[in-house]
């Protein structure tokens, strides 16, 4: 065993569960279901430190993993025995068979054990220049864990039963430098009673009326209130600002959003001013920022949309979920707003079948930041937190800014997306959007399970590629998307022709003869993808002309509209700078474990020494 000078090892202390290095750690989750294991972290320069609750008078487990199993993954074991800390770096092969890994990257700090718990906090270098360990970045990190009540022995732990998990987590959030009151009011937007069908997808929809301020106050803090046992079936809630032109008469009951028979009312209600995914938790606006309420131009009705995942139709569901608003009267500088961005969702989006990776773009255009910012605010508005958003296919995302040709940093990426988690990212540094501007949403996806193409829609087995951007100050700019010409699409497959005018949805296929009368999408699925041709169809699509949305307030748009030409000197897709190990860089991304060690290596930027416990 390796002995740290400055451990401490509190084995023999009443309550000694609560205590601790005196080391800070800003970020804390529970894991398990049962309040069994904590996790604690805080990133520190190049380096992120961990801290590990659980309990047990056993070993602990902890790690990281591509896919949330135990394949492939990057593990440290440790506990106290016999009066003794210790500490193990591990990893396992794709067969999942766990090894002891010749260079030792977590460094242990503190341990203890009492006759309940055990904690150890240890720190490991973001980016070790290790093939087996797991580069820590701005993207999703499925975190894995373990514990038994018995310590690791020579020939390593014992395995876990079912004392194990795995979780999404963003461990590089920005730490919340604002503590609010606990005591802050606030006020519900929460389904009452909502049957849900037994079928996969449903978007539920309900009008509520924001409690009436005589004065302006502001929204400071957003959370989910999900009803226990809901956590997987809630997948996402979007909250919008509808017309102010109503009565009460509109929030008599709720009903299925994108319905044939959906109220008119609904129809108004376009503006996105908040946005919640599964996995996210409460979201607290930056200090000098908040969502105002009480004015003209504040939103009187508001409509709660809830999606609703039931992949196995269950029967019989009643549901109670929604948001609550904390406000405050302590007005502060700015107000916020939100600009959605990325694909228009449309049938025009669309993915081939058997693809091991595609790339779908979403463009705010410079025309639609250029009028819309020039009337607005010539100064330019400030982006201080972005929420990445697709469904089931989706690996990747990446919200990419553009200032005069020249790309700009990252605003948000995640090259880890996960389905299941999707939150919020807050900025490290505020990002400024100049008239003249334009942004790309770029998504990749995986299809290569799926035999029919993947279509752009509201099921979470269709496909989205949007990025919500929180900003200040508010303007009149909502959504800023844009879908490639579908002609085009088709003629890569062979159309020649379609029935005109068009009179039904989707629209009808009139020559080739392979083809006639089949919908554009029954001919989409008939071509005869293969990974090659899916290639070139990708390419075809990157470089179409676009459609474009540039939508205010109201729900008119901007005079920017109609099919827009890409600029044609976009390098697809984003290409990142190689990390080198030892350091620490959010806006660069890792792509490669293999070629940061061979970076590591001619720059002789670390040493790859082998240390043994």
């Amino acid at each position: 065993m390796y002995c740290w000078p400055l451990l401490l090892l509190w084995g023999l202390l009443p309550g000694a569960a609560a205590g601790g290095s005196g080391r800070t750690y800003p970020h804390r989750t529970l894991l398990d279901s049962e309040g069994k294991y904590w996790l604690g972290w805080s990133q520190r320069g190049s380096q992120i430190a961990f801290r590990l609750q659980v309990r047990t008078a056993g070993y602990v487990g902890f790690g990281f993993s591509p896919t949330g199993a135990m394949a492939s993954a990057d593990i440290v074991v440790g506990g106290v025995a016999h009066g003794r800390p210790y500490l193990q770096d591990y990893f396992t092969n794709a067969n999942r068979e766990l090894k002891k890994d010749a260079q030792q990257d977590y460094h242990l700090e503190y341990a203890m054990e009492n006759s309940t718990h055990t904690i150890i906090e240890f720190t490991r270098e973001l980016h070790t220049c290790d093939i087996n360990d797991k580069s820590i970045t701005d993207s999703t990190v499925r975190v894995i864990w373990a514990y038994h009540h018995e310590d690791a022995g020579e020939a390593g732990p014992k395995y876990h039963d079912s004392n194990s998990g795995t979780k999404s987590l963003r461990l590089l959030n920005p730490e919340k430098t604002s503590v609010l009151s606990t005591a802050l009011p606030y006020f519900d937007l929460v389904n009452q009673d909502v049957p849900i069908p037994n079928k996969d997808t449903t978007y539920w929809c309900q009008m509520f009326k924001i409690p009436v301020f005589q004065e302006k106050h502001h929204v400071i803090k957003v959370e989910p209130v999900i009803q226990r046992g809901h956590e997987s079936l809630v997948h996402h809630i979007l909250l919008y600002q509808c017309s102010n032109n109503f009565n009460n008469s509109v929030l008599e009951s709720g009903h299925e959003c994108y319905h044939p028979n959906m109220p008119d009312a609904f129809l108004t209600c376009e503006t996105v001013i908040f946005a919640w995914a599964i996995g996210g938790e409460g979201f607290s606006y930056p200090p000098h920022v908040g969502l105002s309420l009480g004015t003209p131009l504040d939103p009187h009705y508001v409509l709660l949309e809830v999606h609703y995942d039931n992949p196995t139709y269950e029967e019989g569901l009643i549901d109670n979920s929604g948001l609550r608003l904390f406000y405050t009267m302590d007005i502060r500088k700015y107000d916020a707003g939100v600009i959605e961005a990325g694909l228009w969702v449309s049938l025009f989006h669309t993915i081939p079948p058997g693809m091991p990776e595609f790339l779908s773009e979403g463009h705010c255009t410079l025309e639609c930041l250029e009028e819309a910012l020039e009337a607005e605010k010539p100064s330019g508005i400030h982006v201080f937190a972005v929420l990445l958003h697709a469904h089931l296919a989706g690996r990747g995302i990446r919200l990419r800014h553009f200032r005069k040709g020249k790309e700009m940093k990252l605003l948000a990426y995640d090259d880890d997306f996960d389905f299941n988690f999707q939150e919020f990212q807050y900025l490290k540094e505020e990002q400024t959007i100049l008239p003249g501007d334009n942004l790309i949403t770029e998504c990749r996806y995986n299809t290569k399970d799926r035999a029919e193409m993947t279509w752009g829609g509201l099921s979470t087995r269709s496909e989205m590629c949007l990025s919500y951007l929180l900003y200040y100050p508010r303007i009149n700019l909502t959504r800023c998307a844009s879908i490639p010409d579908i002609m085009e699409q088709l003629q890569f497959i062979g159309v020649k022709e379609i029935y005109r005018p068009v009179t039904t949805w989707p629209f009808i296929i009139k020559s080739p003869k392979q083809y006639k009368n089949l919908s554009f999408m029954d001919a989409m699925n008939k071509f005869k993808w293969t990974k090659k041709e899916g290639l070139s169809f990708n390419k075809l699509v990157l470089s179409l002309p676009v459609n474009v949305r540039c939508s205010k307030t109201d729900n008119a748009e901007w005079s920017i509209q109609g099919m827009t030409a890409l600029p044609p000197d976009i390098e697809r897709p984003y290409k990142a700078e190689p990390l080198v190990c030892g350091t620490s860089s959010s806006s660069s991304l890792h792509r490669d474990f293999s070629i940061n060690l061979l970076v590591c290596l001619l720059l002789l930027s670390c040493t790859l020494s082998t240390k043994s416990l």
